[in-house]
């Protein structure tokens, strides 16, 4: 095996990818040892629901931005409707992101919601309408971040569309003038 090949097959961000499940893991961790061997609801609710706002607050605002390029927030404008904004690179940079990291980064945006998902599904079988307040919390919080990089990601991508749509009509365009003596 080529020894180039096996160190682009690396993460191109570790500490970052680290961080980024680190949190996950900890608050889902943290929720199921704690409601299996202590039964101190205030004490899981207050430290699941921190350990998922952090988690929350590095994928938004910092592996999303690094290891897929994407940014999104929402803003209440001036008549008090909310307005998503995006930002995304450029189509280049894009291209150039590592696959790993993208991989990782989406796989665990969704496996968490899912996991928080059936933790919720037990609660309710279980009859324990407070452990399902403590889900609801990290679940919207988890799709919340799903629903914002997903919809960056499309205008991203159709960003990306009408770049490319632009630059080939101003090829063709500049093409024509040229073979046509047009200045």
């Amino acid at each position: 095996m080529d020894q180039r090949q096996v160190v682009s097959e690396n993460y191109a961000n570790p500490i970052t990818c680290f961080f980024h499940v680190l949190f996950k893991a900890a608050a889902l961790a943290f929720y199921i040892l704690f409601s299996l061997f202590v039964k101190s609801f205030v004490i899981i609710f207050v430290i699941t629901v921190l350990l998922a706002a952090l988690d929350f607050w590095v994928v938004k605002n910092v592996s999303g931005r690094i290891l897929v390029g994407l940014r999104w927030w929402n803003e209440i404008d001036d008549e008090g409707n909310s307005v998503w904004k995006f930002e995304c690179l450029d189509g280049e940079s894009l291209a150039r992101m590592n696959k790993k990291d993208s991989w990782l980064f989406w796989w665990t945006l969704y496996l968490t919601a899912a996991s928080w998902i059936v933790l919720g599904i037990f609660s309710l079988i279980r009859l324990e309408a407070d452990y399902l307040l403590v889900v609801g919390v990290c679940l919207s919080l988890s799709i919340a971040n799903i629903v914002g990089f997903t919809k960056c990601n499309k205008d991203a991508k159709k960003n990306i569309q009408a770049f490319a749509q632009n630059a080939l009509a101003s090829r063709v365009t500049s093409s024509l003038q040229s073979a046509f003596g047009v200045i």
